[in-house]
This record gives C-alpha cells, sequence and structure tokens, in this order.
C-alpha cells in the first residue's frame, strides 16, 4: 500500500501560500505583490511577497538605530522592511532618510519625519519602484526574541548557556547542585 496522490493523500508542499493573518490590509498588499510578482519578474517583489505571507514571529521588528547605522552612506535609497519599525530612546541623533515598512511605532514615525524622512506605506513603494529600484532590503533578527533564549541543551547540562525557565531569580532558584563548584558541581 502506498500513498494515493491522485486523492490527494501526502501534502508535498508545505510552503505557505497566503498569509494566515486576516487583516485586510496585509491581504490587498499580497495581491498587489503577487500581481507584480507575476507581471514584472522581479526577485524583490517575490521575496516581498514572501516575507508578506510569513509568521509574525518571521517578521522581527528593527530599532531606529539599528535602522540608521544599516543606512549608512545609503543616501537617497528607500529602506525596505517587511514588519516593523520601532523606537530606540539611546539614539539621539537619526539622519534624514526614506523607509518603507509595514508598521511605525508613533514614535519612530514622528522621529523620522521629523528629521526630514519620510514613511512610506508598501502600495506607496509599489508606485515609486515597481522592480524595487534603489531600494535596501531589511529584516531584523529573528533571534532577538527572549524565547529564543531558553533554547538549547537543557539548563544544568555542562557548557549549557540555556536560560531556565524559572518563577524568579534568587539564591534558592537553580543555583546549587549542578551549577556551583561548592556544592559537588565538577565539570
Amino acid at each position: 500500500m502506498g500513498i494515493d496522490l491522485v486523492a490527494g493523500g501526502k501534502s508535498k508542499k508545505t510552503k505557505r501560500t497566503a498569509p494566515r493573518s486576516n487583516d485586510v490590509y496585509i491581504k490587498l498588499l499580497v495581491k498587489l505583490y503577487r500581481f507584480l510578482t507575476r507581471r514584472t519578474g522581479s526577485s524583490f517583489n517575490g521575496i516581498i511577497l514572501k516575507r508578506l505571507i510569513m509568521s509574525r514571529v518571521n517578521r522581527p521588528p528593527l530599532s531606529l538605530s539599528r535602522l540608521s547605522s544599516l543606512m549608512k552612506g545609503k543616501d537617497g535609497q528607500i529602506a525596505v522592511l517587511v514588519g516593523s519599525i520601532t523606537d530606540d530612546i539611546r539614539v539621539h541623533e537619526i539622519p534624514a532618510m526614506k523607509v518603507a515598512a509595514l508598521r511605525f511605532t508613533e514614535t519612530a514615525r514622528a522621529r523620522i519625519e521629523k528629521a526630514g524622512g519620510e514613511c512610506l506605506t508598501f502600495d506607496q513603494l509599489a508606485l515609486r519602484a515597481p522592480l524595487g529600484q534603489n531600494t535596501v532590503l531589511l529584516r531584523g533578527s529573528r533571534k532577538a526574541r527572549e524565547a529564543v533564549r531558553h533554547f538549547g541543551p537543557a539548563p544544568g547540562v555542562p557548557h549549557s548557556h540555556t536560560k531556565p525557565y524559572v518563577r524568579s531569580k534568587g539564591r534558592k532558584f537553580e543555583k546549587a547542585r549542578g551549577k556551583r563548584n561548592s556544592k559537588g558541581f565538577r565539570v
């Protein structure tokens, strides 16, 4: 007995073809970029489409400080990020730059516009750069989530730097045997 592929047995394609989100604006953008990808054959549009369909965990945010450092020496180009642009109070001066993103936090938008920059939506970007000309495609760090610190070999295993799930940080919580030399722990 094998798998009846004609009857739709085993799904060979596990890639997302449409966004899971019910957000009508994302659905409209997917429609627009699906059209552009088909009609222009531009790989830039294909990448934008693929990222619009991704889950939220795979669309990590990017801070203003990171954005300004990545855009150094690229004046006149449009920064493109399929995700959110967040503010960073640690940086005081930001250069004037054009940024296209899915969303901006209120303070990030205000600071970009105050510096003489511009915040674009993806439909505006499609009109300005239908083939992705003069753009810089960026993305945030996926590993920056706090949850990622708990992944890896079990906490307590030699040479593991995995963060344990503990109620609070203190003397009584995961600090005795298996953690300290004074409590009989030898690697």
